[in-house]
């Protein structure tokens, strides 16, 4: 899944830290799913949809992959 959280992220002026106190969770669950490493549960993935006042849609995008059922 690709996402713009980064991005997101530096428009608010937001440090990975900050970002993973407001949502609850460590810095480094923030830098795994920036890097696309992990995926976020859907009520993570809200929850730092409502800190960046953005859509799911907005942040977060399926890829042709995440279809694939052999993963």
């Amino acid at each position: 899944m690709k996402n713009r959280l980064k991005i997101e992220r530096a428009i608010h002026g937001l440090t990975q830290s900050e970002l993973a106190d407001k949502v609850q969770v460590s810095r480094q669950t923030i830098h795994s799913i920036e890097q696309g490493k992990y995926n976020p549960s859907i009520i993570l993935a809200l929850k730092i949809c409502e800190v960046m006042e953005k859509t799911i849609e907005e942040v977060f995008e399926l890829e042709r992959s995440d279809w694939d059922s052999t993963k």
